[in-house]
């Protein structure tokens, strides 16, 4: 279980969100909704690393961690909604990347892993493919991926339907029900209600939380 307690966040005067309470419970899928532009693309960055946030407590497992704390941030596996691949390198390198430099695995382990997870994700054909090669929805994939290769305790989505067409859409939606049945954790931003109504075990109305 994560717990999210008291989170705030601000550039200068301008406050983000204030005290942010939420509960992610083990193998659900929860959904903080919103419209553009009101700061839940900041939270997960937040909970990511990549912001620093004024105050706040994660708790993971019953055991309490600064938001900021890199064995927290490094539990949470983020899938961009710009994906973020790396355009020079193959898919495979991709997913390997963070595992060899990161978990310092070797690369037979690694491209063992890989895959796996390209099975999993239906990609075994585009491993050697750059990211220009790929459709938006096959970039997505490999997001996933990415993300899974490093065993996080939660998946973290950044409007993972963004720019993607239907068919593209429902295999996103596939595949996170596919990982909840699993057992893993995901947290997904969004503004796509109906996405949500597919995906999510709890909602959170991001917009009525910041507003209070």
């Amino acid at each position: 279980m994560i717990e999210i307690k008291d989170l705030s966040k601000q550039y200068g005067d301008k406050v983000i969100f204030k005290d942010l309470s939420m509960t992610l419970k083990d193998g659900e899928i929860l959904a903080i909704l919103g419209p553009s532009g009101i700061g839940k693309t900041t939270l997960i960055k937040t909970l990511t690393g990549l912001e620093e946030a004024q105050s706040g407590q994660v708790v993971v497992d019953g055991e309490s961690y600064a938001v900021s704390d890199p064995a927290m941030t490094s539990q949470i596996g983020l899938i961009f909604q710009d994906f973020n691949l790396f355009p020079h390198l193959t898919v495979r390198e991709n997913i390997n990347l963070a595992p060899m430099n990161v978990k310092k695995v070797s690369r037979v382990e690694a491209d063992k892993k890989t895959d796996d997870l390209l099975a999993k994700l239906g990609l075994t054909e585009q491993a050697d493919l750059y990211p220009y090669q790929l459709s938006g929805g096959q970039k997505q994939r490999v997001g996933i991926a990415r993300a899974l290769a490093m065993d996080p305790q939660v998946i973290a989505y950044d409007e993972p339907t963004s720019g993607l067409d239907e068919k593209a859409t429902e295999q996103v939606v596939d595949i996170m029900l596919a990982l909840k049945k699993e057992g893993v954790s995901q947290l997904v931003v969004t503004h796509d209600l109906p996405f949500a109504d597919k995906v999510a075990d709890e909602t959170f109305d991001f917009e009525k939380e910041v507003q209070k």
